[in-house]
């Protein structure tokens, strides 16, 4: 990858290329946005078509300087460390292009660790502006984070239209299931019925048979007397 010289970039790339395996369609060094600016590293968000846009560098000369006279540095450095940061807010967090949230990466962890434990305003002026301050090692940690929430989103996206399907299905199997149970209540009744019918069909056969035994009856005996 073509890098500007930036120590900070050329770190970022090297971290991301052993994380992602220098994969373009999971980051992109030197991306150009729709407003022209161009962001030291882009990386795409799963299941979109956003970028989350991260800026390597650090006013490193100004650390540097703080380090070596607090009375005299500490409030250029965090003029400049909020100056940096309002730059990033207007310039890498777009509206339906961008996430909401912009990373500043630092090149040290002994940086993050002095802002952290001596700097807290940052950090929250930081948090005010949405962009999250990472490290070499709190950048992995962070892009596995998005990574994962963006892939829960995604999930309840999916289990919410399931989950309506199976509503949907659930009411049909209860509609089906009255419309048996009428169907079987009807079933039955004329079942029922036709049992019934069946009972007084045989009690009046039987009893045209037991008639018609007695005129038979009759008939033979009439017949057995006519002939004495």
């Amino acid at each position: 990858t073509k890098l500007r010289g930036n120590w900070g970039e050329y770190q970022l790339d090297m971290l991301l290329s052993v994380y992602c395996g220098q994969n373009p369609s999971i980051y992109s060094m030197q991306y150009t946005l729709p407003n022209g600016k161009i962001a030291d590293c882009a990386f795409h968000l799963p299941d979109t078509n956003k970028v989350l846009c991260i800026d390597s560098k650090f006013p490193m000369e100004n650390y540097m300087n703080l380090q070596e006279d607090m009375d005299t540095y500490l409030r250029p450095f965090k003029m400049n460390m909020k100056k940096h940061i309002d730059a990033i807010s207007s310039k890498y967090i777009i509206p339906g292009v961008t996430s909401d949230q912009a990373i500043l990466f630092l090149p040290a962890e002994a940086i993050f660790a002095e802002l952290n434990a001596y700097h807290q305003e940052i950090i929250e002026y930081a948090y005010k502006k949405h962009v999250w301050i990472t490290s070499p090692t709190t950048l992995i940690s962070t892009l596995t984070t998005i990574q994962v929430i963006m892939k829960n989103i995604e999930r309840d996206k999916y289990a919410s239209v399931i989950h309506k399907e199976l509503k949907l299905l659930s009411e049909e199997f209860r509609r089906y299931k009255d419309r048996w149970d009428k169907l079987s209540r009807s079933i039955d009744t004329v079942s029922k019925d036709i049992k019934d019918i069946h009972t007084t069909t045989n009690k009046i056969t039987k009893r045209f048979e037991s008639i018609n035994s007695v005129e038979m009856e009759h008939i033979k005996n009439e017949q057995i007397g006519d002939s004495h």
